[in-house]
């Protein structure tokens, strides 16, 4: 998956650790895109709100979006999320982190599992290859931290770690956010 989009799209991976301003940068720039273009933006959430700190979280961020862009909440299948995005000239996905997590914890079997989620990333990324969109994703990076000492944390950190991989492979642009400053990793300087 090292191909680039080459047919007029764009494919953004903002990467950093949690409250590092990734969410707040993929909003800026697509709102700075949508200014640009007049293009509608749409939001793929990935997020469920299983417990009340997370249903507040999610609250929140819906509230720090323009009210004219299109929301479509999918925790799992984000491959056909974003073929529902229609005419969107820009889509952001926020975020692959909660989408790994997602079906770690739908699936027991840890092999299986996986499988769904790179065909899911395959599929995601062929599309968005084909796509004349600008598409912002963001993921956290887990590979900087300490080993997690439980074995449902090793098998989490390395799944996203190779996700991310996958997506910063296919991406045109690639930023890790620290405090909320961007750092520009690809393409190079």
């Amino acid at each position: 998956m090292s191909q680039a989009l080459s047919t007029g799209g764009r494919l953004i991976l903002l990467l950093g650790g949690a409250r590092g301003g990734k969410s707040a940068y993929a909003l800026r720039l697509a709102e700075e895109s949508q200014r640009a273009s007049g293009n509608e933006v749409c939001f793929i959430a990935t997020a469920q709100g299983l417990d009340e700190e997370m249903t507040a979280r999610i609250t929140r961020h819906r509230s720090e979006r323009p009210s004219g862009w299109r929301t479509i909440e999918e925790p799992w299948q984000i491959d056909e999320a974003l073929r529902l995005t229609g005419e969107a000239g820009t889509v952001v996905v926020d975020c692959l982190t909660l989408f790994v997590s997602n079906w770690l914890m739908r699936h027991e079997n840890e092999e299986e599992c996986e499988k769904f989620v790179q065909r899911i990333t395959r599929d995601f990324l062929e599309q968005a290859r084909a796509s004349r969109q600008t598409i912002i994703c963001v993921s956290n990076e887990v590979g900087l931290g300490l080993v997690p000492n439980a074995r449902m944390g090793r098998v989490f950190r390395d799944l996203l770690g190779r996700v991310n991989q996958d997506f910063a492979a296919a991406a045109d642009e690639v930023y890790l956010l620290v405090a909320g400053v961007p750092l520009k990793l690809k393409p190079g300087a």
